[in-house]
């Protein structure tokens, strides 16, 4: 990633792709460290099956490993504002549904105690989410899937192209719009080119 120049990159948990249940929070570890090292802006902590005392566990572990490595690397807890409080973490995702959490909600929470004000990100699948969110007041966007994705050389998860990207990064203005969705290196700086300020995904910082 370094020959695209300074973009945002985030990256996303995903202890899924792990299948030894016995090593998986080790492998987590191994890669926020590895994150941390290569100066990786944002890590979304996302495992959505761990119960909260697991993912606090793991959030406050990952937090001291940035910490340590000079606390450039910024962790936000997928959908768990409670657990980002306590962990200490800098924010939260959301995703872009009507009856979810908003940001100004997120930092109201985050408010009520010690913390300083959370980084918010949002998910966003169309223009329409892209707008409802900068209008809710969100600092980051990840927009797609960009490209789509193949399993066994058959489309699984069709992509809403470069185009729809650049339109998205247009109607969200000022908010930095990250590309989401079979990003690679290869493809990461027509991403860019078409507007947005990085890339983020799962896979991509392997």
């Amino acid at each position: 990633m370094n020959r695209l120049g300074r973009v945002i990159r985030y990256a996303i948990t995903d202890s899924s792709r792990f299948r030894d249940e016995t090593t998986w929070r080790t492998e987590l570890i191994a890669h926020a460290r590895r994150w941390a090292s290569q100066k990786i802006d944002f890590v979304q902590l996302r495992e959505k099956t761990l119960e909260a005392g697991e993912l606090l566990a793991l959030a406050e572990a990952m937090l001291a490993i940035f910490q340590e490595q000079g606390g450039h690397t910024k962790l936000l807890i997928n959908g768990r504002t409670d657990v980002a409080i306590a962990a200490k973490a800098d924010g939260v995702h959301l995703t872009s549904q009507r009856e979810g959490l908003t940001p100004a909600l997120v930092r109201q929470l985050y408010a009520q105690t010690t913390r300083r004000e959370p980084i918010v990100s949002t998910s966003c699948h169309s223009l329409v989410e892209v707008e409802r969110a900068c209008s809710l007041g969100t600092d980051l966007i990840l927009f797609g899937p960009v490209f789509e994705k193949l399993v066994d050389g058959r489309v699984v998860t069709a992509g809403v192209g470069l185009d729809m990207l650049r339109r998205a990064c247009t109607s969200a203005g000022e908010t930095p719009v990250l590309a989401l969705g079979g990003v690679t290196e290869e493809n990461a700086a027509a991403c860019v080119e078409a507007g947005a300020a990085g890339v983020a995904g799962i896979r991509l910082f392997d």
